[in-house]
């Protein structure tokens, strides 16, 4: 059901738009000023508002600003009394569907109705079908302030030859991010060669990377082209190179000093055209003070360093990931309600996005419903809800008793209790209302609302 909300300071005005609103099938709230309004538009998922021009507290077209900046799929249609041309030519401006004059013409307000919910609901689609066909082309997902940070960095990476070393937990995406940076580089025609160095036994790295001639070792039987052969002028990605050895460092550092190979058991040079990227989940700086990493490659590597953000950082991003994964499997009807989606926002991910993948899966497999709940999530992840909330070392919910305290956590523990207690203070100073939280504070109502399901802090009406 559509609806409508219809902000005026006139209660007969109210009572009679909303009647007739009502006797069309059409779901109205109402709401005698622009602060009023705004938390009705918090609270439900409106497609039209009727907006006076003069309000007590906010102006018409300020609230017109305002909706505008944070509600912009929500069409708005301008009335008043007092109209004339420049108002009307304002309103538009600023982004109003129309604009009536009072006293109301019956069919022109059921005209007008109709013409911006259709114009609303063929917006919807147009939106979905751009995210989707985002969804389809653009692999690295999220719309975070740190993920656009690190679209930044890979664009601006991409551009140049330099080596780049790409750092962040297991499942982050360092290797979509070695792709991205090979496919918008001048170089995308040619190769992007991956090498794993975890996944190689070191005794068979130095042939891997550099190829052998035949009988150079038993099983050599015939010439082999190594991966630094074979990505001659395109991209080398050497991933986990934290868990290469001393050796295998020394030689990889002498061939970015020279340019040049040696194939095992060969004696000629062969030139090499290669730009590294390479990652590592581990602290190579730490690698290095301990000995297990050599430091001038380490400062060879890290011409530009790249570090990715785990999930827990960017929980905004969950439901465009989850939205991602289930539309690649072809189950893109299977919708999540508020609570679950809530919960699963707030869940640790140590496996990050590889874990939350997985969980997409299971749930394609497992779930035959279309709307997945809480109780389901319980039954997918078997085990209660409840038990699985995110805790600091503090324990969940528990405060520390001074202030000192919080000097005694990391530093990442400490920053997210004092933001917890920082919006827990300001929420109650405003009764819950989150658009006077977020205009008192200094930040939009959508990145509030982000914060308020990271903390999983409910307001009280």
């Amino acid at each position: 059901m559509t609806t409508i909300l219809i902000i005026d300071d006139e209660p007969g005005i109210r009572r009679t738009l909303a009647s007739i609103l009502e006797d069309e099938r059409y779901k109205v709230f109402t709401a005698e000023d622009a602060i009023r309004g705004f938390d009705i538009l918090e609270q439900e998922s409106v497609s039209l508002v009727f907006l006076d021009v003069l309000l007590p507290n906010m102006g018409g077209m300020e609230a017109l600003e305002h909706i505008r900046r944070n509600w912009p799929t929500v069409e708005v249609v301008i009335i008043s009394g007092h109209a004339n041309v420049d108002m009307a030519v304002r309103a538009v401006k600023l982004g109003a569907f129309d604009f009536l004059e009072k006293p109301l013409s019956l069919d022109k307000v059921l005209t007008v109705c109709r013409n911006a919910v259709s114009m609303q609901k063929l917006r919807e689609e147009n939106e979905g079908l751009k995210q989707k066909a985002l969804l389809a082309r653009d692999e690295i997902i999220g719309v975070s302030k740190l993920m656009n940070q690190v679209r930044e960095l890979i664009r601006q990476a991409a551009a140049s030859n330099a080596r780049i070393l790409i750092t962040g937990e297991n499942g982050t995406g360092k290797e979509l991010v070695a792709r991205a940076i090979h496919r918008l580089s001048a170089r995308s025609s040619q190769p992007f060669v991956e090498v794993n160095c975890a996944a190689i036994p070191d005794s068979l790295l130095e042939s891997e990377l550099f190829g052998h001639e035949k009988g150079a070792f038993t099983d050599a039987v015939s010439r082999r082209r190594g991966r630094f052969e074979i990505a001659h002028r395109g991209t080398l990605f050497l991933d986990e190179i934290g868990d290469m050895s001393l050796s295998a460092q020394a030689k990889v550092l002498r061939v970015i000093q020279e340019q040049k190979i040696e194939r095992v058991g060969g004696e000629k040079s062969l030139e090499t055209d290669v730009r590294i990227v390479s990652a590592t989940n581990k602290d190579l700086e730490t690698e290095c003070r301990e000995g297990r990493f050599r430091q001038d490659l380490f400062f060879r590597l890290n011409v530009i360093p790249i570090k990715l953000p785990n999930l827990r950082e960017r929980p905004e991003d969950i439901p465009l990931l989850l939205t991602h994964f289930l539309y690649e499997m072809d189950a893109a009807a299977i919708k999540f309600d508020d609570e679950a989606m809530d919960f699963l926002s707030s869940c640790p991910w140590p496996g990050n996005v590889r874990e939350l993948k997985n969980l997409a899966e299971r749930i394609v497999v497992m779930y035959n419903g279309d709307r997945l709940g809480i109780r389901d999530l319980e039954i997918l992840l078997q085990k209660k809800v409840e038990d699985s909330s995110v805790h600091t070392s503090l324990g969940a919910g528990e405060t520390p008793g001074t202030i000192e305290d919080i000097f005694n956590l990391h530093y990442n523990e400490a920053k997210e209790l004092f933001e917890r207690r920082y919006l827990e203070f300001h929420l109650m100073q405003n009764d819950g209302i989150i658009s006077r939280t977020a205009e008192s504070i200094g930040m939009y109502p959508s990145n509030l609302h982000t914060k308020l399901r990271k903390y999983r802090l409910r307001t009280e009406r």
